[in-house]
């Protein structure tokens, strides 16, 4: 077998077994948080301390779940935006219901909106609450909490231009107002304030805490992907540092209900930010930029409640004077767009919640790339067909080369043969004979390779881009292809897609068996990308050859059909570049010869 032949079946098993070492044997390893390690405190000598999510008492956690339920009565203020529905209570003032106008949570006709956030007594409970924590001098009874009953000051409904204000007296001379605006898309404005008329200095800690309810004996969320390649859990930032804990690992802080809080604790000195973030969703407590606050990650494994919250710093407020603070809280759906001018807006390194992965430097152009590409076009599968060109022609001079030099193996291979049958079996001869006829005609055998190997981090960072951002989600193409972020739903048994009817379940055996139609085409381009070249002269090399397109299809059969699509796409643009350059190199690719010697049975070699 020619040297080519060795180099393109090289290269294109070490990508199989790259994508197999990648995706199944090392999940890349979660992140490390570096924070500063620090009590939850404030400023010097007062102490404070929130409560848990379902806590009545500051500072203590001694309730049960159902003797802290916010009243199931209690007056619900609505929330009407384009984007956004939903209510909050005023037991407690909890933003604990909010729907996602803009995302339904399937293609099927007729299916509801998403549900972001949800009240306690749900399936899986979710929501935002705030409050202060009592400093030196204070009882929890005296600042608003989980479970206040609050009253509506003022406006009616919560919407675009319209915020509304509660209000809460502790009968003792203190009175706290929280008032709530929020805008066209995902960030709600929350503003607490406090006067006090009580005629002695108090001291106070304004807080936000995002609280899920877990499900199940070990507290699982449903919904969940837990898949490796996607974070899912807490996610934060510390004046430029990162951290992501997943949902499993935060349960090892878990709160000891006879003790201060354990919990994943540390300071942010200027910006910063942290929340909970999902595959395609997230919430966000989101502290003025400038602001120093404590962020703490929770679990209490006794309610099986998630906690994340951030705490700022003890307000001293003087007898007859008043003190407020605003925070921001995002809830919504991570749209690239969206989370960029939230992060404009001062919002430190806010792109980072989407999950790039370890190939960030190239996950990121490239989504940018497909971004406007699509804002031009207006349909994702041509825009990622339109990514392919633009990547192909960003790797042309590469490909350029490395085309010409196997135009020049085949020019070469006459001689080859030749020094072949003088060396015999000396194969240390043989081999100094060819090494000494690459550089006498500038060839360079391996340079046949560097196409291929340089697609396999393209392949890892456009398959991460595909799955993780939300512009993906459920985008049609044409026809049966109605989610490219989604395996292909056609098969034989729907006659690919003309019946109508849906193919079989993906991740199932019957899918993985009557594959799709975009799975046949990656498999038929591999195979005639093939037949550029002769098959291999050794029989066991020729059918690990002629088998390998058959087995990326059906190993890439349950791939996002975006992703397959790109794949096509590469597949036929390259064929077309590396026919046309070796011919004008002199070498004319003999395809369908070589699709014609395919079928013939490879002669038995003589037994010695």
């Amino acid at each position: 077998m020619d040297d080519q032949n060795k180099n393109l079946i090289l290269a294109t098993a070490l990508s199989f077994l790259v994508i197999l070492v990648w995706f199944v044997l090392f999940p890349p390893p979660e992140p490390t948080t570096t924070p500063e390690q620090a009590e939850i405190s404030a400023s010097e000598g007062n102490e404070v301390q929130t409560p848990s999510a379902g806590s009545t008492t500051v500072g203590e956690a001694t309730a049960t779940a159902e003797e802290t339920l916010p009243e199931a009565t209690a007056p619900r203020i609505q929330i009407d935006t384009p984007r956004l529905s939903g209510s909050l209570s005023l037991s407690g003032g909890r933003i604990d219901e909010l729907f996602l106008k803009d995302y339904k949570v399937s293609i099927d006709e007729g299916a509801p909106i998403v549900e972001l956030l949800s009240p306690v007594g749900s399936n899986s409970a979710y929501y935002a609450l705030y409050g202060w924590a009592p400093g030196a001098g204070l009882a929890g009874s005296d600042v608003p909490g989980p479970n206040t009953n609050w009253t509506l000051e003022q406006g009616e409904t919560l919407s675009v231009d319209s915020p509304i204000t509660l209000k809460w007296e502790n009968g003792a001379g203190l009175t706290f107002r929280r008032t709530i605006g929020v805008d066209a898309d995902y960030m709600f404005t929350v503003t607490q304030s406090v006067e006090n008329g009580t005629g002695a200095e108090v001291g106070m800690a304004p807080y936000g805490i995002l609280a899920r309810h877990g499900i199940g004996e070990d507290g699982d969320l449903p919904g969940l992907k837990n898949f490796f390649i996607l974070h899912e859990g807490v996610i934060g930032m510390a004046d430029g540092t990162l951290s992501e804990v997943d949902y499993g690992d935060v349960r090892d802080f878990d709160i000891d209900p006879n003790e201060r809080a354990q919990a994943e604790v540390y300071q942010v000195k200027e910006n910063g930010w942290i929340g909970f973030t999902d595959h395609y969703w997230m919430t966000t407590l989101i502290p003025d930029p400038g602001s120093a606050f404590k962020a703490a990650a929770k679990y209490d494994a006794r309610r099986k409640i998630y906690q994340a919250e951030t705490v700022l710093p003890t307000m001293t407020v003087a007898p007859g004077e008043s003190a407020e603070v605003t925070t921001r809280l995002f809830a919504g759906a991570k749209e690239w767009e969206t989370i960029r001018e939230y992060q404009a807006q001062g919002v430190q390194k806010f792109i980072d919640s989407i999950d790039w992965g370890w190939f960030f430097f190239l996950t990121k152009p490239i989504f940018w790339l497909l971004h406007n590409i699509n804002a031009l076009i207006g349909n994702m599968g041509w825009s990622i067909i339109g990514l392919t060109l633009i990547i192909k022609a960003i790797l042309f001079p590469l490909a350029f080369k490395s085309y010409v030099s196997m135009a020049k193996m085949k020019e070469l291979q006459p001689q080859m043969e030749a020094l072949k049958e003088a060396a015999g079996d000396d194969r240390q001869k043989m081999q100094q004979g060819m090494m000494e006829l690459y550089k006498k005609e500038k060839v360079n055998p391996a340079a046949g390779c560097l196409p291929i190997l340089m697609q396999i981090p393209i392949f890892f960072s456009l398959y991460k881009v595909i799955f993780v951002t939300i512009e993906l989600r459920q985008a049609p193409w044409f026809g049966p292809f109605r989610d490219l972020s989604a395996p292909d739903p056609t098969s034989i048994i729907n006659f690919f897609g003309w019946l109508p009817w849906a193919g079989p379940e993906p991740g199932t055996l019957m899918a993985t068996i009557f594959i799709g139609i975009l799975p046949l085409l990656l498999g038929i381009s591999m195979w005639l990308q093939q037949k550029l070249n002769p098959a291999p002269t050794d029989a066991t090399q020729a059918m690990i050859f002629a088998w390998m397109p058959w087995v990326f299809m059906f190993m890439l059969g349950s791939f996002a059909s975006g992703l397959v699509v790109y794949w096509i796409a590469n597949n036929t643009i390259t064929f077309t570049q590396q026919y046309l350059i070796m011919r004008s190199q002199g070498y004319t690719p003999d395809v369908f010869g070589n699709i014609k010697s395919g079928f013939k049975k490879t002669p038995k070699t003589d037994k010695k």
